[in-house]
This record gives structure tokens, sequence and C-alpha cells, in this order.
């Protein structure tokens, strides 16, 4: 296993863990009002599902899968970087932070799903 595919579990397992624990009440601040449930229950299932995905990340012969579900996972949490980007003055740690670093952070979001694609590549069957 690659360097690059541990720090990639470890990143998402980090992150997941951080939804339920010491980062809960940011991650609930960034979830748009237009996603449906609770901010509490939204932040549950994204923090499993991050933990989930860095799990997935370690077992061997899925890459494929575990790809396209990281993928997804990160295009499906991208509405809250532009939640975080629109309103900053409603989410505690976003505040006195420059706006427009918020909206230039937008773009480089992309850099976590080229880290998935490169770091699980297809493998030849």
């Amino acid at each position: 296993m690659t360097r690059s595919r541990q720090l990639l579990a470890a990143f998402f397992l980090f992150t997941g863990v951080a939804h339920l624990t010491f980062g809960k009440r940011f991650f609930e601040a960034i979830v748009p009002g237009w996603v449906p449930g609770s901010p509490e229950a939204v932040n549950v299932a994204a923090g499993v599902a991050e933990a989930a995905g860095g799990a997935l990340v370690l077992v061997p012969r899925l890459e494929r899968l575990t790809r396209l579900y990281l993928v997804g996972l990160l295009l499906a949490v991208y509405p809250a970087n532009v939640q975080m980007a629109v309103a900053p003055q409603t989410i505690r740690g976003a505040k006195g932070v420059p706006r427009w670093l918020l909206w230039a952070r937008l773009p480089l979001q992309v850099l976590p799903i080229l880290w998935v694609r490169s770091a699980l590549p297809d493998r030849e069957s």
C-alpha cells in the first residue's frame, strides 16, 4: 500500500472522527439550510460516511468502488464549503477569515478529488 493511500485513509478517518467529536459544532454550522434533515443528523451521516470511506481505502482490490464512493462524497459535501463562503458570519470558526479567502478556496476543493484518483488508480483486471 502506497504512502499516499495510507495518508488518504488517515485523512478521511480523521475528518470522520472530527465530525463526531471536536469539530461537531463547526460542521453542523456549515450544513446549508436547504439540505433535508437537521444539521446534527446530516453531520453525523457525513462523519460516518467519511470514516467509512477512510476504512474502505484500506481494503485491497476495492479501488474502483472506493474511488467512486469518495469522489461522490466529496461532491456531496461541496455545498457546505459554498455555505461557508456565502455566510461566514453564521459559522463559528469562519469569523475573521477574509471572505475572499473563503471564495478562493472553493476551486481548491478539486485537490482532494485528484488525490483520491491518484491514490486509488484503476487496476488492470
